[in-house]
């Protein structure tokens, strides 16, 4: 019993961080676009969820190949969806001990948008407003 109630919690979890993701990435490009890369108020920003260079190296470099630069594995990877939410879901599990007693999309949005603190940067209680609407999520 234990067992089943534990994999059920785990597909809602599952399920909750796909949807947090898909909206994350509709807001961050478009429409969920491989966008390639565009200047912002805080650099240059690549791919799906606009991924900035230190937020690539802060969830790991994913999918850098041996001799390949981490500038061309950061711009690669972020125009490659999967490498891309592997990224995103390293970087919020990295700084997610940061954002206590709050549900996994709200650490997942505000930690992506405003970086380690995001949390408790007002904000980016606009950005956690408008995946939530999207997604209906917590």
């Amino acid at each position: 019993m234990l067992k089943s109630f534990i994999f059920v919690l785990a597909a809602i979890f599952v399920a909750v961080s796909s949807d947090c993701l898909s909206c994350i990435c509709d807001r961050e490009s478009n429409g969920c676009h491989p966008i390639g890369c565009n200047q912002d108020v805080d650099g240059i920003a690549c791919g799906y969820f606009q991924i900035h260079l230190p937020y690539y190296k802060d969830c790991g470099t994913p999918s850098k190949r041996p001799n390949e630069s981490v500038e061309d594995a950061w711009k690669r990877c972020s125009e490659d969806y999967n490498c891309a939410s592997t990224c995103v879901k390293n970087y919020v599990k990295r700084y997610a001990q940061d954002c206590p007693n709050k549900g996994s999309c709200e650490q997942m949005s505000r930690i992506h948008n405003g970086g380690p603190q995001g949390c408790n940067k007002p904000k980016t209680e606009p950005y956690w407003n408008g995946i939530k609407a999207c997604c209906g999520c917590t």
